[in-house]
């Protein structure tokens, strides 16, 4: 099984953090990772079920999420290589945020992957993506 797993400390509390991420059709705040997101059918982006493409490539649906928690949790249903449905099956996505409890706080968020094939390839591809989209994310929050 394939994996990745990146996580950054964002200097901004866990609620508007969470309020940033918790729209699955609003990644505006990654503007330079996220250029085009088209919404697929009628679910709100806080409904489980809601479908996104992005940047015309991504073809993402939401399966979850959990405001108590701050989680969600999401499919790659088709996308380019090396995540394609060729390449890897059950693509799932996960998103954590999480008070930072010490010092002067902040929120700590973790973004992980898992999927079935293609492991190396496709992990190296998600890292940067991942890592691309967490800075952009700190970089929106912090000013």
């Amino acid at each position: 099984m394939g994996k990745t797993y990146q996580s950054i400390v964002v200097n901004a509390p866990a609620e508007t953090v969470w309020a940033k991420l918790r729209d699955f059709h609003d990644v505006s705040w990654a503007p330079d990772v996220v250029t085009n997101v088209d919404v697929v059918g009628d679910k709100k982006g806080d409904q489980p079920g809601a479908k996104r493409v992005l940047n015309g490539a991504f073809h993402e649906t939401l399966n979850a999420l959990d405001d108590d928690n701050r989680e969600l949790t999401y499919s790659i249903d088709e996308g380019p290589s090396p995540v394609s449905s060729n390449d890897v099956s059950s693509y799932e996505g996960h998103v954590r945020v999480r008070p930072v409890t010490e010092g002067d706080g902040g929120t700590f968020v973790e973004w992980y992957s898992h999927w079935k094939g293609n492991d190396e390839s496709a992990a190296e591809f998600c890292h940067g993506i991942y890592a691309g989209l967490l800075e952009q994310l700190k970089k929106t929050l912090e000013g």
